[in-house]
């Protein structure tokens, strides 16, 4: 008698199709990287040699094959952390960079913008406007700041200079175009450290205090004006405090 087999679910697929399925499962594994040496293999070698039937052979995946897919992953992920640490470390550094940049910037605009005053740590000794015969228009056109002969003399602020040398009554002068469109006079120098064209900025040392020209007595002769020339003064008291100066 002939037995059959009956159809169901009950039957084990066999053995050409479990091959076959096992086997696409590791081809799908392969073609996305993830096994990259089961050629290799020992195990794969031993099903070349053992299985001659022309079935598709059986490939198995072994705990030491899983371990350096897991090394790997593990590496890869190490890798793409340090890649983005090191990213973040590069943009911060470039932030900083660009913040003390800037800073600088500020730093050096706020000391251009700044006044100082003519003669450090010295004192008007005669007030804008004060009246005496010793003045050919009858009024101080400036004023004094007290000092001895070879006091250094400072440039208040940011600017250019536009005269030098001798100024008559004046003595020894230099005139400097500020920034702000105001001149500036020192009179009475005993000596002359910049030229025509020079640019300043403020506390440059441009001479020494002196005694030349029409005075009683070594000193500063300090004016602002609105013009290079004789004339155009204003009041230089109020013209250094707009500028933060306190005399």
């Amino acid at each position: 008698m002939a037995f059959m087999c009956a159809t169901g679910k009950h039957r084990k697929p066999g053995r050409v199709k479990r091959t076959t399925a096992q086997a696409a499962g590791i081809a799908a594994l392969t073609t996305t990287g993830v096994i990259g040496t089961l050629a290799a293999s020992p195990a794969t070698a031993a099903e070349n040699t053992a299985e001659q039937t022309g079935l598709t052979p059986v490939i198995s995946v072994g705990d030491d094959i899983a371990e350096q897919i897991d090394a790997q992953a593990a590496a890869q992920q190490q890798a793409a952390e340090q890649k983005a640490a090191e990213e973040a470390a590069a943009k911060r550094a470039q932030e900083i960079r660009q913040a003390r940049a800037r800073a600088a910037r500020e730093a050096e605009r706020e000391r251009l913008n700044a006044f100082v005053a003519p003669i450090a740590h010295s004192y008007v000794s005669t007030a804008y406007k004060a009246s005496s015969s010793l003045w050919s228009s009858g009024s101080h056109t400036g004023i004094d700041f007290h000092a001895a002969s070879g006091t250094p003399v400072h440039a208040v602020g940011v600017g250019t200079v536009v005269s030098t040398g001798w100024g008559g009554a004046y003595g020894n002068e230099i005139v400097i175009r500020m920034a702000d469109g105001m001149y500036t006079q020192y009179g009475h120098l005993s000596s002359i450290g910049v030229t025509v064209g020079q640019q300043v900025t403020p506390g440059l040392q441009i001479g020494l205090s002196g005694a030349t020209g029409n005075v009683t007595g070594p000193h500063l002769h300090f004016e602002a004006r609105t013009a290079p020339d004789y004339g155009s003064d204003v009041d230089p008291v109020a013209y250094l405090r707009k500028h933060g100066v306190d005399v």
